[in-house]
């Protein structure tokens, strides 16, 4: 039988191909479904936070700021550990970037926080002096679209199985829930108001505590998620 294919290279290339292809589907297959898994510590975007990430891409933040540490040293002495593909088991659609004029954001969570992000959005050059970013003083004043936001989460649970609703630690406690819309949107609001509290802006103060969640809380809200 193999000397029959030693006569034939055009058979014997094709074995040889199929014996390969089948080799890298079993050993690759599995890998890949076991590192896509959410890692642990993952868990999906609150409603806010869904709602501050449609901010990160309307204003086109993932134009400037990637969201992937790559695993080198000068990269991870500078931004943290790398990015493991489980921590965007929730990313719909990944942001990852192919430019980064600005220092990459995947773990900004970490070292950043809530007033320096407020004063950073508004005058970049007051905290990083020589910045190239332009300020956002829109993101004041517009608010921010949480019903769409819960469109969008809505849709990743009913479509693309998103485990809103469910234990996702197993310690018996839903951590993320979205409920239906009103307690959703109700929720949404409380949040915003821990992030305004540690906010100096008294007109984002004033609406929140009007009901209102302008678009700087609920970028906040998504950018403190990032860990």
């Amino acid at each position: 039988m193999f000397h029959w294919f030693e006569q034939r290279p055009f058979f014997f290339a094709v074995l040889v191909f199929v014996f390969i292809s089948f080799a890298g589907i079993v050993e690759v297959i599995p890998d890949f479904a076991k590192q896509s898994r959410p890692t642990v510590g993952t868990k999906p975007y609150t409603l806010l936070e869904l709602a501050g990430r449609q901010v990160y891409i309307k204003d086109s933040c993932n134009a400037c700021h990637s969201q992937l540490i790559r695993p080198f040293k000068s990269e991870t002495d500078r931004y943290g550990m790398y990015s493991l593909s489980g921590e965007y088991a929730y990313d719909r659609p990944f942001l990852w970037g192919s430019k980064r004029t600005g220092p990459d954001l995947m773990r900004v969570g970490n070292y950043r926080t809530t007033d320096w992000h407020e004063n950073h959005m508004l005058d970049p050059e007051s905290v990083v002096p020589g910045s190239i970013m332009p300020a956002y003083p829109h993101q004041f004043e517009n608010i921010a679209d949480l019903e769409t936001a819960y469109a969008e989460a809505y849709t990743v649970k009913t479509v693309f199985n998103t485990p809103y609703d469910v234990d996702i630690d197993g310690d018996g406690q839903i951590d993320v829930p979205l409920g239906d819309f009103e307690s959703a949107i109700a929720k949404a609001k409380a949040d915003a108001k821990e992030i305004a509290a540690d906010m100096k802006n008294q007109a984002v103060k004033d609406a929140v505590a009007n009901g209102q969640v302008p678009e700087i809380v609920a970028l906040i809200a998504y950018l403190n998620s990032l860990k």
